[in-house]
Parts: C-alpha cells; structure tokens; sequence
C-alpha cells in the first residue's frame, strides 16, 4: 500500500525518429562487436557491449511502441466510424489495453534518451555512519546495514565487509562494506543522504518514541585512472585491529590508517588479517571517496541552476523517515508512503529505490526537453 509518489500520464512525443536512430547505433556496435579486434582493447569492449546491451533493449521497446500506436490508431480510427455494437465494444475493449501499453512503452523509449551515467555499471562502496540520538542511533545503523546487505544477497550481488566500528549494544558507530554486482550503483545511488527512524528504543523504560538518524554514503568504486593518488600525497600507520579477546586478528598489527594529506581524508582497515590486504582495501575507499569528492566539487558548480535533485548525495538531506509505530515508510524527496516497513527492513527496497530512479529519469529527460 502507498500513498503519494504517484505517476502522471506521460506526455507523448514523435518517438519514431529517436527509435531509428537507435536502430541505426545498435547495427553500428553489431558490426563493430562482429569484428574480432574489437576486443583488443578490453576496456573499449566492455563500453561497447554495455551500450549493445542497452540499445538492444530500447530498440525491441521502441518496436513495441510503434506497432501498439499503430494498433491503437486503428482502433480508435474503427471507434469514429463503425456502427456495428459489437465490434465497437471490441475497439473500446483494446483502446482501454492498449493505451497503458502504449504509455508505458513510451516512457522507456523516452527514457533511452537520457544518457546513462557512467558509474551506473560499478561495484559500490556503502559507508553508514550513527548520527543523532546516540546507542539508538548505533542501532539503527546496523539495522541499515542489514537492510542493505540483505537486499544485496537477493539481488545476488556480493557483500565484503571493510571495516566497523561497533558499538557496546551490538550496533555500529560505522560500518563501511563494498558491493560488487551488475548496476549496484546504480539502484543504490539514491540512498545517499539523512535516514531517520522514529520508534521505542531497547533502552528506553517509559515506552517513548525517539527519533534518531544515520548517514548513508554510497560511492561508486574508483578506478586508479580517475584519481591519481601520489605516494608522497600518503601518511601510512599500522596499529593492532581491535575486536574479541582471542580472536587471530589481535595477533598482529594488521589494521592499516591511510591520511591523504592534501585533503585531509582519512581511512582505517581493519577487517582482514593481512596487512597488505587492508592497505589494498584502505585505498580503495580512499580513491573512492576522492572521487566523491572531486564529483561534488564539480556538481556545486551548476548546483544554483537546480531547483531540485533527487538523490544529489548531500549528507544534510532528511532522505527518509522509517516509523515503526505506524509500519511507515516515507521517502521525503518524491512524497512517497509505503505501510510496509518491516519487509523494507528485511531489504525489500525495491518499492522504494524504482520509483527513485523513474523520477530521477523523468526529471533529467524533462531538463533535455526544456
């Protein structure tokens, strides 16, 4: 059940010269992907199999749509003409099918014409950090990091823990884990931002409701050829991992502390025994929120001609508000309330991430078309 984020007609435009060139781009890359030397550079091969894949969809789409138009023209053209009962009966009977179909069918093609973001396809970094309302908050936080990892799994992805740092209740003060799948980022990109909980903590007595927050970072993967890091740039420490009397981990010292001294930014690693291992890890996040960095540095640049963004990233931004009390769910950037907070919770987000990136398009496409 929800209330709000609702979706309006699409507004229909000539789609057949976009289809066309679509279909003319998709013979392109089946020629060149035909063409064994197109693999010589894997990198380059990997683009274009992205982009094949992608075309090939919208091209079957914008197929569909056309037949769908051109059969419900000839519905409505038998609606204005016939008088035979039965068989206006029958045209109205497809009009009432065919138009959601052909609305749908639309929207995706229409969609096609936004260019897709470059770091959709990466592997993903998820940084989740307590904010207001202190071992609550904790907690909180280490349900959010379920709530990810759980969605993780039944999308088949990969989860690999970084580093934590726990808190006394069995919470997480922070936690940073990475996510390696097809289009992680990109569905996950909109959890960025401010996530507020409202409910009865464990430890209060009265029975009062809190409300407590987490941040949520989530980076797309650097790769070494989008930020240089210099050596020089790099203050390296190790130290002794914390965790469990006992535990091999404590045996030596493992943890690796990186502080990038042009910026300021620093990053511990702590969850492998193998010191190079968590030096390998620390730079990656490293070069990770470097490029965060670097893109939001960027964005600020054109921030003032926006009115709006929906899952612009900014840490100040009360994304969504998790209410326990009234099994409610509501996603604050599109007005969006789903009443099924627990099975959020238990990592099905797709109720709340789809509709997420449907307006994030319908947005970018309406900017193209100003």
């Amino acid at each position: 059940m929800f209330i709000g984020g609702g979706r309006e007609r699409v507004e229909l435009m000539d789609l057949r010269p976009h289809i066309e060139k679509f279909a003319r781009r998709f013979a392109e890359l089946e020629a060149l992907l035909s063409n064994p030397a197109a693999f010589d550079n894997p990198q380059r091969a990997q683009e274009l199999s992205r982009e094949y894949a992608r075309l090939k969809e919208l091209v079957t789409a914008g197929n569909l749509y056309l037949k769908t138009a051109a059969n419900l023209a000839d519905n409505r053209a038998l609606l204005a003409t016939e008088s035979d009962p039965d068989l206006i009966a029958m045209a109205k009977e497809d009009i009432a099918r065919l138009e959601p179909e052909e609305q749908r069918l639309a929207r995706e093609v229409q969609h096609g014409l936004v260019p897709p973001d470059p770091s959709d396809s990466r592997n993903t970094i998820i940084e989740i950090r307590a904010g207001a309302g202190g071992q609550e908050s904790a907690l909180f936080a280490a349900d959010l990091c379920r709530m990810y990892t759980r969605y993780a799994e039944a999308r088949g992805w990969r989860v690999e823990a970084m580093d934590s740092s726990p808190s006394d209740l069995g919470g997480f003060k922070e936690v940073i884990f990475g996510i390696t799948g097809k289009d992680v980022y990109k569905r996950l990109k909109y959890e960025s931002g401010v996530h507020r909980v409202q409910r009865v903590p464990a430890t209060e007595a009265q029975g009062r409701i809190h409300t407590s927050t987490a941040t949520v970072a989530v980076l797309p993967e650097a790769q070494e050829v989008d930020i240089e890091i210099k050596p020089d740039d790099l203050d390296i420490s190790v130290c002794r991992a914390s965790g469990k009397g006992g535990q091999g981990v404590n045996t030596t010292d493992s943890a690796v502390r990186i502080v990038h001294k042009p910026t300021g930014l620093e990053v511990r690693c702590a969850d492998e025994r193998s010191q190079q291992k968590n030096k390998l890890t620390a730079l990656t996040v490293l070069r990770s929120r470097l490029l965060e960095k670097k893109t939001a540095e960027e964005n600020a640049k054109y921030a003032a001609q926006r009115k709006s963004q929906v899952g612009s990233g900014e840490r100040s931004e009360k994304n969504r508000t998790y209410n326990f009390p009234q099994n409610r769910v509501t996603d604050h950037r599109i007005e969006l309330t789903l009443y099924n907070l627990m099975q959020c919770i238990d990592g099905d987000l797709d109720g709340l991430i789809e509709p997420l990136m449907a307006n994030d398009l319908d947005e970018k496409l309406s900017a193209l078309q100003a």
